[in-house]
């Protein structure tokens, strides 16, 4: 078995509108409560981490399905969304969307299935995702383009 160990330094002055810094071996960064949830806003926050955690273990774990493959990939990007709730001061992060965008060189119908069920599995195989499974739904808006 291999184990592998992240540590993160963390930080934080004040009360709940403080601030803080997270120190990371490649991150280093300062964190608060977001504007939007009446915070001040300074540097990044908790919610977009945890999106960009899913965002980036999902993009890596497609770009890695599509390589094995062979599919002749042009471009690969994407946006993602994360929608958190509040009812009665409760706050409930609901849903991710990813929205990958693939730019293939030839776009045949059975190309596009095969590249639908390689994105399919990168949300079903990816780390994060298997994390947040029965807490946060994950759903994908893929988008495949002939380039």
């Amino acid at each position: 078995m291999v184990q592998h160990l992240f540590n993160m330094n963390l930080k934080w002055s004040e009360g709940r509108n403080g601030t803080g810094t997270i120190v990371a071996d490649n991150l280093h960064t300062k964190i608060s409560i977001p504007r939007e949830m009446n915070g001040p806003g300074v540097g990044t926050n908790p919610d977009e981490m945890l999106l960009g955690a899913a965002a980036t273990c999902y993009l890596i774990t497609l770009a890695a399905l599509l390589e094995n493959a062979k599919v002749a990939l042009l471009d690969l990007s994407m946006q993602a969304e994360g929608y958190v709730d509040v009812t009665n001061g409760v706050f409930t992060y609901e849903r991710i969307v990813h929205k990958p965008k693939i730019v293939v060189q030839n776009l045949t119908e059975r190309e596009q299935k095969r590249i639908n069920r390689l994105a399919e599995k990168a949300e079903q195989t990816c780390m994060i995702s298997k994390a947040l499974k029965g807490n946060v739904h994950i759903a994908c808006d893929v988008q495949i383009i002939q380039g």
